[in-house]
């Protein structure tokens, strides 16, 4: 079976893009890493990527007089690189609804959430404003409305007594770290639906 070509869109560190490049390196992946796009010229990820033989491009949303043409320089940029998957990892802009349709069923995300519940910005610090006894992440479809598309796959993680947000996110990006392989390998698969 061949391997769906994949691209990784980010706006900073890309921790989660490192895992999925590390987890496309088995030999077994169903999926393969064919491109990483940037809106930040300086992300740290684009280096990571580089230096792992990952192409890169930086499509900088600060060139594009509204979000649709910086939408559209994005879709050719992946059309040209003969991407099947969208994986959005860290990647801090909101997508035109016109984009979002075109890659509808084929562009994933992962949310530092049990959503539905804290969709948005700032999860942690609203997890433990909220009380909640456990959090987690969630890999999901990208849909029009934010982080409201199906789920794929959920990691859950306790709230401990004494944690703050540092603790916290770290002990949920562990967890998108495992988590988000996984669900690209279902969606890769076909194994992505009930």
């Amino acid at each position: 079976m061949a391997k769906r070509r994949v691209g990784i869109l980010i706006s900073g560190r890309g921790s989660n893009m490192a895992a999925l490049i590390e987890a496309a390196r088995a030999p077994d992946y169903p999926a393969e890493i064919v491109l990483v796009v940037s809106n930040v010229p300086d992300a740290a990820g684009l280096a990571f990527a580089a230096l792992r033989g990952v192409p890169t491009v930086v499509v900088n949303h600060k060139n594009f007089a509204n979000r649709e043409t910086f939408a559209d320089a994005l879709d050719a940029k992946l059309r040209a690189a003969k991407v099947e998957i969208v994986c959005l990892a860290g990647f801090m802009r909101l997508l035109a609804t016109p984009f979002v349709e075109r890659w509808r069923g084929r562009m994933i995300n992962i949310h530092p959430s049990l959503l539905p519940a804290f969709k948005g910005l700032n999860t942690h610090a609203r997890a433990l404003d909220a009380g909640a006894k456990t959090h987690g992440c969630t890999v999901h479809y990208v849909e029009p409305e934010l982080d409201s598309g199906p789920v794929i796959l959920q990691a859950e993680v306790p709230v401990l007594p004494g944690d703050d947000e540092a603790t916290l996110a770290a002990r949920v990006l562990k967890e998108e770290h495992r988590l988000y392989p996984a669900a690209l390998r279902l969606v890769a698969e076909g194994r992505d639906k009930s």
